[in-house]
């Protein structure tokens, strides 16, 4: 069985064609069919979740927004946490994974949680104030990430949190302390995930440091065999008191 489920994704990931004229059709088209495997083909590399949202926020009465969630699989690193919060809200375009996030808050009956079908850049939530928003390798597949993020910070609250994690690649000249990737991984990296509508982008960390006020910043190497990925873990606040 996990041979053909690694044949399966393999096939969607380098020979099935990506159609659409939408974002959504395209998600749909790529992410639809590996739904029913899509947590556990992904679960080897999408490295840093687990400590990211172990590491955020749960106030009690709180609204989280989950920015492209998929099938709602981080929502299981909360934990017994979840409870605490008055609603969350699993958000993505792909109608597929979607579903799966549907089954899952089901199966664990999770009152308080929610899948909504909409875009990043202009989803509005029903519940306010928003106390935390995360992106879980999701800023990679939006086209208006930047859009993505100033929607996060309009929706929280002044003291409010957002986590991120995702690929990247980092720039030619960045920042001091930051790690300096060579000229490979700068150009290999993105090649890889292009085909994909996977987009790493030099710019993710430097516009969320200026968005939001740094609580934890960390660059990571994830393995895929025996390619190094690099990923990194954000945490940051939007300014104002709490």
């Amino acid at each position: 069985m996990a041979f053909s489920r690694d044949l399966k994704l393999l096939y969607h990931l380098f020979l099935s064609p990506i159609r659409g004229r939408t974002h959504a059709e395209r998600l749909n088209s790529f992410y639809g069919p590996q739904a029913d495997y899509y947590d556990e083909s992904r679960a080897r590399f999408l490295c840093g979740r687990r400590e990211l949202y172990e590491a955020l926020p749960t106030p009690e009465g709180g609204v989280w927004i989950e920015m492209g969630g998929g099938t709602g699989a981080n929502l299981e690193y909360i934990g017994d946490r979840l409870r605490l919060l008055r609603q969350v809200s699993v958000v993505d375009l792909c109608s597929g994974l979607l579903g799966a996030a549907r089954r899952r808050i089901a199966a664990r009956g999770w009152k308080n949680v929610e899948a909504v079908e909409a875009d990043a850049t202009t989803f509005e939530p029903r519940c306010t104030p928003v106390d935390v928003v995360t992106f879980s390798y999701s800023l990679t597949m939006i086209p208006d990430w930047f859009v993505a993020v100033d929607q996060a910070w309009r929706l929280l609250r002044p003291g409010g949190t957002i986590g991120v994690v995702d690929f990247y690649v980092a720039r030619k000249h960045p920042h001091a302390g930051w790690k300096r990737h060579p000229w490979s991984t700068r150009v290999f990296w993105p090649l890889w995930f292009g085909p994909d509508d996977v987009f790493l982008s030099p710019d993710h960390v430097s516009y969320l440091h200026r968005r939001f006020t740094p609580v934890h910043f960390s660059e990571h190497r994830a393995r895929l065999r025996w390619l190094p990925m690099p990923y990194y873990r954000f945490v940051g606040r939007k300014p104002g008191p709490p």
